[in-house]
């Protein structure tokens, strides 16, 4: 992973400084709340329903063992104990007091870690696929060119009052597991006549107005990304809407304009910078690189399971889950389910995150990944060592069998935290988990993926879930919109909404006539958006409204 140089840390320990002074000010009323309002933003504080909400960076998802502990020991100190892992693979602390912000910074600087640019109208954390650099289906290794974008983008001066936030995620696999066709800016990695380059999709999000991105570039030669990513901004800096802040993501532009003029936009644009000082060189992109060569792996070869399956039925269900082939023969990639019945998705507790810090130590070179969908992931495991680290996985909760199946579920905080949302999420989603808690109906459902916003900025993603439920407000009272058809990967698909919403305690049931129907109706091998693509949205809503 990157290291800081002296420069980086610089930059981090005097922000530190600067934040600390401005908070002290604002305590003291010499800054007034309008003043400090974007100050804070800046550094990653939000005002929440009932404490200010503190969200920490995590480049591409990326986590030494030593910032774990670090992460652990500020939800002792200064929150209720508990972590929780956004949908952009950052570490959000929800109870923190305003006064002890400064300080918690202060320790995040010792283990080079910040909040700089977690909210506001900026660049915000580069995502990326959360088995990068290690699994068997990708072409190349995304973390390089998200760190080069990282650095590009961190004070940009140009960039620090876009019209409104804007996302990145990179993605180097067959697999899309980074949703690229849903962020500001989506990137491609890929190998052209042996040259390095990228596909350039603009213009995707979810939020209020979903809308896939655009491809805009076939192929852009990795030495001109930075160029090209400053000239599309720079667009949309100028001809973005700062009027109306529900028009003002670039998607919105880039409809309007449609996507072909945008890209004509953009290449009038590039002219000006293209070749220019900020193209990338070989020495450059080396000298990232080499943060990120792989650890020393022991020459193995791939295990055979068979005999000890058989004797553990157990371990056979969660090394199919929530395993991922590794590239390098006898290991794979292991995710941590934060999934576990009757705990808030994404929520990981200070004794859980020392733990994790302890097996990535143990078996894992010591790093950890975050992941969109709210896990984590030990990405380099001995295959010998499987059986033995699943074993400990089940004492400390982490071992639920669940990934890519209904009960892992993406939602955010919603009105149990987060000021914007209509509705809660949490205990729609526990009312899930607990209805579909039995494994053999679950591993019979299949592979389906269940996604739960509180309101419609969509922070989990509901629009691209097989099954969203989005929670509203009507006249005071909270109730919850289902989707159906969603879908993730190349050719992103959103969702359709199924009709007239439902209350809370009935969300359950809902979604179990939704499975019944789609069990008795599947063919065979046939997953549920399979079943759905091939019978439409008709025959499900007649069934669910059948009798009501």
């Amino acid at each position: 992973m990157y290291t800081y140089d002296k420069y980086d840390q610089k930059i981090v320990d005097d922000r530190v400084k600067q934040f600390r002074d401005q908070t002290n000010r604002y305590l003291a009323g010499e800054l007034t709340e309008d003043e400090y309002r974007p100050l804070r933003l800046q550094n990653g504080v939000y005002i929440q329903r009932y404490a200010p909400m503190l969200r920490i960076a995590v480049p591409y998802g990326l986590l030494s063992s030593k910032q774990l502990r670090k992460l652990a020991n500020i939800a002792r100190n200064y929150d209720k104990g508990y972590a929780h892992v956004s949908t952009r693979q950052n570490i959000q602390f929800n109870w923190c007091e305003l006064e002890s912000i400064p300080d918690i910074l202060a320790e995040l600087a010792t283990v080079q870690m910040h909040a700089i640019q977690t909210s506001g109208n900026c660049i915000r954390n580069t995502t990326t696929d959360q088995f990068a650099g290690v699994t068997r289906d990708e072409a190349i290794d995304p973390r390089p060119w998200c760190e080069i974008i990282r650095q590009w983008s961190t004070l940009h001066p140009e960039f620090h009052h876009l019209p409104r936030k804007f996302k990145i995620a990179v993605n180097g696999a067959k697999q899309d597991r980074a949703i690229i066709e849903v962020h500001d800016i989506g990137l491609e990695v890929v190998r052209q006549n042996n040259e390095l380059g990228f596909k350039v999709y603009v213009g995707g999000g979810l939020g209020r107005t979903p809308i896939i991105g655009s491809l805009i570039n076939e192929f852009l030669p990795w030495q001109h990304l930075l160029t090209y990513l400053e000239a599309i901004i720079r667009v949309y800096n100028r001809y973005g809407r700062r009027d109306n802040k529900y028009k003002a993501r670039i998607k919105i532009l880039v409809k309007a304009l449609t996507p072909e003029v945008f890209a004509k936009k953009v290449a009038d644009e590039w002219v000006h910078s293209k070749n220019g000082p900020m193209t990338l060189t070989e020495t450059e992109v080396n000298r990232i690189h080499a943060n990120f060569i792989a650890p020393n792996y022991k020459q193995l070869t791939d295990i055979d399971f068979s005999d000890i399956e058989q004797q553990y039925p157990g371990f056979a269900r969660w090394r199919k889950q929530n395993t991922q082939a590794h590239k390098q023969p006898g290991y794979v990639a292991v995710t941590l389910s934060l999934k576990a019945t009757a705990t808030p998705p994404g929520d990981i507790s200070d004794k859980q995150l020392d733990a994790v810090a302890d097996l990535a130590d143990q078996y894992s070179f010591g790093e950890v990944r975050t992941t969109h969908q709210q896990n984590m992931v030990l990405a380099d495991i001995e295959q010998a060592k499987l059986f033995e680290l699943w074993q400990k996985l089940k004492e400390l909760n982490f071992a639920t069998p669940n990934i890519g199946l209904l009960t892992n579920i993406i939602s955010c905080p919603g009105g149990d935290f987060c000021s914007l949302a209509n509705a809660k999420s949490i205990p729609v989603a526990e009312s899930i988990q607990r209805r579909f808690d039995d494994l053999d109906y679950l591993f019979d459902i299949g592979e389906l993926d269940l996604n739960i916003s509180g309101c419609m900025n969509a922070c989990s993603h509901h629009h691209i879930g097989h099954i969203g439920i989005l929670g509203v407000d009507k006249k005071g009272e909270e109730f919850y919109q289902v989707s159906l058809g969603g879908n993730t990967g190349y050719h992103t698909v959103l969702g359709n909404v199924l009709g007239p919403s439902f209350a809370q305690e009935d969300v359950a049931d809902v979604i179990e006539k939704i499975i019944q129907f789609y069990l008795n109706n599947r063919h065979a091998d046939e997953r549920f958006i399979d079943t759905y693509q091939r019978m439409g949205m008709e025959p499900f809503k007649e069934h669910v409204y059948a009798n009501n």
